[in-house]
């Protein structure tokens, strides 16, 4: 029988083939930005082609035909017809383990503690794929009828997709689905279910500021050479007004306000300023100034630095003027902005301010995808959240994520299945973070949901 215990009892039953299979995959260390790891990528599909054989996949691992060679797994199990066809979406890179040392365990060599597994990508996204994986593996081993199930699973979501992007003629052709299931969310306030109702687009690029040919002595050259680190500061600084308000021209052109029913979606989800400071550590103080937290980390757009390097950065003094300066940065979109023109206003805002006597170069630059929105009338939608309250009593709740899944809009557009996001992350998994965890708990309720939802199709 189906029930809401029947992941639970399958995952009590074989816990430990199940942990041995799901730490395999977490071992390898596949961080598909990094060409040095192409073979690991490679050893990742391998290794998942194997396990979904048994389970009546056909399988094809495709290589772009540019840029790095990131393989992307395909695969389909026929199922009942007449009924929606599922699409499932995954991926199997991680990010870099960096910082090292801040690891309180190896980041390759998963460790269960107290009911969670640590290890990168024990959440994002290996744990909640496996999951899902593993609750159709039961449900298969139980012989029960299933739709046919489409799974693309690749190796770029934390660097773009850009393989993804490259064989988007086959993938069109083959993945033509109903639904597409996406577990690569969080849960919403105190780990109620939640179903994501929007996202924002994302897009980013690296800035470099030369000066002198080589670094110079500060005291020798301070005051007449051009120092970048000093320009990178007001060159950032320039993307912002005193209110923290965008001032790149044309960023925020087709920006609109949110409609009253989205309003009451965003503020459903939410936690309140206090709650976010305890989680986060400090208050929810970024942003334009005027606006509430929700409106701002769920409608409006967004231009952040996400690092920046320049000059002596180690122990005691080096008193230089550095040759160079460089940043990294990324823009978040809403519905409705165009990523090529945003992107190009980022540019001409960067081009127009770079300081004098310096030469400003632009690089990895990623115009990426727009954010979008979901249409909550639908049946798919309606029915998840009939299976949702099975899972919890308190039932699900619609939600907006400022975060982003570029893949998600170009696959709709490319297979035209809706997308239908439901994860089951927290806060504690410390995703992109040292010390990445995901509790077994979360691992069985993506079994559950997984099983649930897809008997829910047939």
């Amino acid at each position: 029988m189906i029930d809401t215990a029947f992941a639970y009892r399958y995952f009590e039953t074989h816990r430990q083939a199940i942990l041995d299979d799901w730490f395999a995959l977490l071992r390898i260390p596949t961080v598909g930005a990094d060409p040095k790891r192409l073979g690991e990528c490679a050893r990742a599909t391998a290794w998942l082609k194997k396990f979904l054989k048994p389970l009546g996949f056909e399988v094809e691992i495709l290589t772009p035909g540019s840029g790095l060679p990131v393989p992307v797994l395909v695969a389909e199990r026929p199922g009942r017809e007449g009924v929606p066809t599922v699409l499932f979406y995954g991926h199997y890179d991680v990010q870099p383990e960096d910082p090292l040392a801040d690891w309180q365990t190896p980041p390759f060599e998963p460790t269960l503690i107290e009911g969670r597994v640590y290890a990168r990508g024990a959440q994002d996204n290996k744990g909640q794929v496996f999951g899902f994986l593993q609750g159709v593996k039961a449900l298969v081993e139980a012989g029960e009828s299933l739709p046919t199930i489409k799974l693309v699973l690749e190796g770029q979501e934390e660097s773009g997709s850009s393989a993804l992007n490259d064989l988007a003629p086959i993938l069109r052709q083959r993945l033509q689905a109903d639904v597409m299931m996406v577990s690569d969310t969080s849960c919403g306030p105190e780990n109620r279910p939640s179903i994501v109702a929007g996202l924002r687009g994302v897009q980013h690029l690296t800035v470099t500021l030369a000066g002198p040919s080589y670094d110079l002595h500060s005291g020798v050259h301070g005051g007449v050479a051009p120092n970048p680190a000093q320009g990178m500061a007001a060159l950032l600084a320039s993307l912002h007004t005193a209110d923290g308000a965008i001032a790149v021209e044309g960023f925020g052109d087709r920006v609109h306000h949110p409609a009253a029913d989205e309003m009451a979606i965003a503020r459903q989800g939410a936690v309140t300023d206090e709650q976010y400071a305890c989680e986060i550590g400090c208050p929810p103080a970024g942003g334009r100034l005027g606006l509430d937290a929700v409106t701002r980390g769920c409608f409006e757009p967004t231009i952040e630095i996400n690092g920046v390097h320049a000059g002596y950065g180690g122990p005691g003094s080096k008193t230089v003027i550095p040759a160079t300066a460089v940043a990294k940065l990324s823009m978040r979109l809403v519905p409705d902005q165009r990523p090529e023109e945003t992107f190009d206003a980022v540019r001409r805002h960067l081009e127009a301010h770079c300081p004098r006597g310096m030469t400003l170069t632009l690089s990895e630059a990623c115009v990426g995808a727009p954010g979008f929105r979901l249409p909550l009338n639908s049946p798919i939608f309606r029915l998840a959240a009939e299976v949702l309250a099975q899972m919890d009593t308190r039932g699900a709740i619609f939600r907006w994520e400022g975060a982003s899944i570029p893949v998600v809009a170009r696959l709709h557009q490319l297979t035209g299945a809706a997308p239908l996001l439901v994860g089951f992350g927290r806060e504690e998994d410390k995703i992109h973070c040292p010390n990445e965890s995901f509790g077994l708990d979360q691992f069985t309720r993506v079994m559950t949901w997984s099983a649930l939802m897809l008997k829910a199709l047939v």
